[in-house]
């Protein structure tokens, strides 16, 4: 059994450490984040960090990292109070972690990595056309996180887009039907399978498996 300190961890050359944080955590979602400048320019760019908040309201939040670079993400949605989570599909991996790389301003990822633009009536910004399962979300507030200079961005989904086909009778999107991919770290991708599902746990109560 390997056993890191924490000056173990810090002592590790920076790749190596970034690549062991990131990935002890274990498996985090795969999402592309779509977002509308005020001229008009889209941008994409991948996140592994978006998480569940609460249902009523429906909200997520995600983790942004310092300002310390520009950040076309956090400007356009705090312009436009709007932006997109969309899936990342196991059919296009390679396209959204492509969106990572330090595009110029004024250039658009959606372009430069070959997915497209989807619209709905009176939402500004820019879905992925290719995603199974999308989400529009307005942006509520922020949250700066003093220890490391990153910002909980909260958003409240006011659409959600999926085919009828993948969500279960009780509600569940069926992320191995959709073919919703998973990350490990900072650049593994795998497919979410589907092993079993349990009914709500009860205290003196054996553990049943939902069919």
């Amino acid at each position: 059994m390997t056993h890191f300190t924490k000056k173990d961890i810090s002592e590790l050359p920076k790749l190596e450490r970034m690549h062991l944080i990131n990935s002890c955590g274990g498996v985090k979602s795969g999402n592309l984040i779509g977002t509308i400048s005020k001229e008009g320019t889209t941008n994409l760019a991948i996140f592994n960090s978006v998480i569940h908040l609460g249902s009523n309201p429906p909200m997520l939040s995600f983790m942004l990292r310092p300002l310390t670079v520009d950040r076309d993400t956090y400007e356009n949605l705090k312009d436009n109070k709007q932006f997109t989570v969309n899936h990342i599909h196991e059919s296009f991996i390679d396209k959204a972690h492509q969106t990572s790389a330090n595009y110029d301003e004024g250039i658009s990822e959606f372009k430069e990595v070959g997915l497209s633009e989807e619209y709905i009536k009176d939402f500004k910004a820019p879905f992925v056309k290719e995603s199974v399962i999308k989400m529009g979300c307005e942006f509520i507030n922020e949250y700066f996180i003093e220890e490391n200079g990153c910002r909980l961005i909260i958003g409240e989904i006011q659409h959600l887009l999926f085919p009828s086909e993948i969500q279960e009778k009780d509600g569940l999107l069926n992320l191995s039907k959709a073919k919703s991919a998973g990350i490990i770290g900072l650049d593994g991708y795998l497919s979410t399978e589907l092993i079993k599902r349990f009914a709500y746990a009860r205290p003196g109560q054996n553990i049943k498996a939902l069919d």
